[in-house]
């Protein structure tokens, strides 16, 4: 039986990596004000940033309803494919939920909580075509994800809070300190949830480059196959440097540069970069 791999927005993989590997996209919702958009379709990153210069206001983010993905699975299944789907972490978004229930009114459809957002979900996305073309069945697929699924390691240094503060979560008196004192935090995802784990201090460039080298040396039983370096928009050079040191490493067969959708940037802003890769040591 034909598989199919699909995903929501959400897992940022380029339109190239998107092609190569057979993987339809499913939209979001971003709201600029009343107006809604679908993610990476009818909006791009760079709207929201003129947005907000414009109206000092951030966008909504929102899930689709159970309807639209009972739509979606419809037309994905009705030349008798199956498919294993993936969305944002379910702690993050109602689209896990939504698209469970969807999949139990189509045959044939397989929902992955990917715990996860951005390229961690994209790491998943394409560890599970690299089992849809070694032949395995929708649920072997499933089943091997899952299980991966707890091992990716996705983390993001932030520059400015200022998105973070007027999306509520950074307090005034957090936002303002980081402000003063030069601090720039790591947010990593944990158990499905993102937190700030670590704080680093002093010039922007400076703090990358610890950054690069806690995680570095934090998760020390990397898959080799891949590493995604994603980031919003980036000041002159910064994500150049952070690519060059991973490929200096000589620990990952391919380092990836990839831009973060329209999520990650309405939450975190420009100046966000993050290393993400699965940290079991390339378990089959």
């Amino acid at each position: 039986m034909n598989i199919k791999i699909t995903s929501d927005s959400v897992c940022d993989l380029s339109p190239e990596l998107l092609q190569k590997y057979n993987v339809q996209v499913f939209p979001l919702y971003v709201s600029l004000g009343d107006q809604n958009h679908l993610d990476g379709k009818t909006i791009k990153s760079d709207d929201i940033y003129d947005y907000y210069a414009q109206t000092k206001k951030l966008p909504k983010t929102g899930a689709r309803s159970t309807f639209d993905y009972v739509e979606f699975f419809k037309q994905q299944t009705q030349d008798g494919s199956e498919i294993v789907h993936f969305c944002i972490s379910e702690s993050m978004s109602s689209s896990y939920s939504n698209a469970l229930l969807a999949a139990k009114e189509v045959d044939g459809v397989y929902v992955v909580d990917s715990r996860n957002l951005s390229t961690g979900i994209g790491l998943l996305v394409l560890s599970a075509c690299e089992q849809r073309d070694k032949g395995k069945s929708a649920k072997e697929i499933f089943d091997h994800v899952n299980k991966r699924a707890q091992s990716v390691q996705a983390s993001f240094i932030v520059d400015q809070l200022d998105f973070l503060h007027k999306g509520g979560r950074c307090s005034t008196l957090v936002y303002f300190a980081t402000k003063a004192l030069s601090i720039k935090p790591c947010i990593e995802v944990r158990n499905g949830a993102m937190g700030n784990t670590r704080k680093f201090m002093g010039p922007y460039k400076s703090c990358l480059k610890k950054y690069l080298e806690y995680i570095k040396n934090t998760y020390t039983n990397p898959d080799t196959t891949r590493c995604f370096v994603t980031h919003t928009k980036m000041g002159a050079g910064l994500a150049e440097l952070a690519v060059e040191t991973v490929k200096s490493w000589g620990i990952f067969d391919e380092v990836l540069e990839t831009d973060a959708g329209c999520t990650v940037t309405a939450h975190c802003g420009a100046n966000t970069i993050g290393l993400l890769f699965i940290n079991d040591g390339g378990a089959q």
